[in-house]
């Protein structure tokens, strides 16, 4: 039986509701981890993350946390606990979906170890036999696909380079002919060259889920010689910004130039040639600039 998207959302609110209070002990630690987050001194000591290695990262995350508003740090979380693994469930703003703040809890004493805002309450799944599995919205399943994708990349980038070289890698990565096929194939309706301008677009904006967050994706310019697309708060540069293990495999520069290769290759095989204009240095804003034999660009 399907359940509409309404029903699902009262039944996942009236589990919530009759969920157990929590208890003294958890908010303590709460109350104990919030005061931290917010004077901006959070011991190193007490992080144990779930990622080895990533400890800065997460003293990152938590510092930017330091200017959320003392009014939200008061409210009561929703509590989980699972063995000796504890989490707390909330939103820090009245319009943003909520954290997971997932702690370790050993001998009475806490340790933080990660922050997530992908969360899949796959816990609220009926009993079998059951074809119903709680859903999540088309942001986080499309950030969930390029996470679960861009970590593979990355995992084979750090196994990989060492043996075969940076060179031999990034020619694994160029996927142009294939991707310029698919533009030409399913845009039948305007020239080759247009269409892959229109799909790219049409593939960040949709495909990827980038346009769920607001206009992500604009096409600023095209004729036959030049195209622009601006592209801000691409997930492929936010993974690098917050997913902590990412950053531990890979340096930036040679992130950017994956996304460099992949997008050059695929321009080319269009016809296009690539200008990538960085607006920010992370990457949250750039510009592709695209042109063609005889433009003046």
């Amino acid at each position: 039986m399907k359940i509409g998207a309404a029903l699902l959302v009262a039944l996942l609110q009236s589990t919530q509701l009759s969920a157990p209070p929590p208890q003294p002990d958890d908010l303590a630690i709460w109350r104990e981890f919030s005061a931290f987050v917010q004077k901006g001194d959070f011991p190193r000591d007490r992080i144990k993350p779930t990622v080895p290695g990533a400890e800065d990262d997460l003293l990152r995350f938590l510092g930017a946390l330091r200017g959320v508003a003392p009014a939200a740090w008061e409210r009561v979380p929703e509590v989980v606990r699972n063995g000796s693994t504890l989490n707390f469930v909330i939103p820090l703003s009245d319009d943003s979906r909520p954290f997971n703040f997932t702690f370790l809890v050993e001998n009475g004493r806490w340790f933080f170890q990660h922050l997530e805002q992908v969360m899949l309450r796959l816990d609220r799944t009926p009993p079998p036999p059951t074809a119903d599995f709680p859903d999540t919205v088309e942001e986080r399943k499309a950030w969930a696909r390029d996470e679960i994708y861009w970590s593979q990349i990355v995992s084979l980038h750090s196994r990989l380079v060492p043996k075969i070289g940076a060179s031999a890698f990034l020619d694994l990565l160029r996927d142009g002919a294939g991707y310029a096929l698919n533009a030409r194939t399913w845009v039948p309706f305007v020239s080759p060259e247009r269409a892959f301008i229109l799909y790219l677009c049409w593939d960040l904006a949709r495909l990827h889920g980038m346009n769920t967050r607001g206009n992500c994706v604009v096409l600023e310019a095209l004729d036959e010689r030049t195209a622009v697309v601006r592209l801000r708060d691409h997930p492929y540069f936010r993974l690098y910004q917050v997913a902590s293990h990412i950053r531990p495999q890979i340096a930036f520069a040679d992130y950017r130039e994956m996304f460099e290769t992949i997008w050059t290759d695929r321009a080319r095989a269009a016809g296009w040639r690539l200008a990538v204009d960085y607006r920010s240095p992370d990457g949250l804003d750039i510009v592709l600039r695209f042109s063609r034999s005889g433009s003046d660009s």
